[in-house]
């Protein structure tokens, strides 16, 4: 099991959730991972990295793979426009690789921002630090765990 995949079993235990990896061929967008697990593209958690524009604090998105990002709606919603993190602030802020991301096992004072569409499933597949591996949780579950706020963060594509 890579480094990165163990920091996120260990840290989904410290936060009382056991979860059970997958590993699959790897994914370059949702609808490649929803193929590969044999499931809806809505399922797929795409774990995207945000900068506050004035405050330059990141901030974790949990969007359903059905959705975009609607940056106006996160913005209201923090106080403050967002941009999109480069490659380098994604992983200065969570710790992983873009692809890989993982709700668990990043630092604990980022802000974490989920889409209210992943409560439409009974459960949902989110990155567990490779692009190749995952994991299935409850959204509830994965809310809780991670102390995720719930907001409309994206719009329908």
């Amino acid at each position: 099991m890579p480094p990165s995949v163990r920091r996120v079993v260990e840290a989904a235990a410290r936060k009382g959730v056991v979860v059970e990896i997958v590993e699959t061929e790897g994914s370059r967008s949702a609808e490649d991972a929803a193929s590969a697990l044999g499931t809806v593209v809505g399922r797929i958690v795409k774990s995207l990295v945000f900068m506050g524009r004035e405050s330059a604090r990141p901030v974790l998105l949990l969007v359903s793979g059905s959705n975009r990002v609607d940056e106006a709606a996160v913005a209201v919603g923090l106080g403050e426009p967002i941009r999109r993190a480069t490659a380098e602030e994604v992983r200065e802020a969570t710790g992983f690789a873009i692809g890989g991301v993982s709700p668990f096992g990043r630092p604990e004072n980022l802000r974490i921002l989920m889409d209210e569409d992943l409560f439409a499933h009974p459960t949902v597949w989110a990155a567990a630090g490779t692009p190749r591996h995952v994991f299935e949780i409850v959204p509830l579950a994965l809310r809780s765990a991670v102390s995720a706020r719930v907001l409309r963060v994206a719009s329908k594509t």
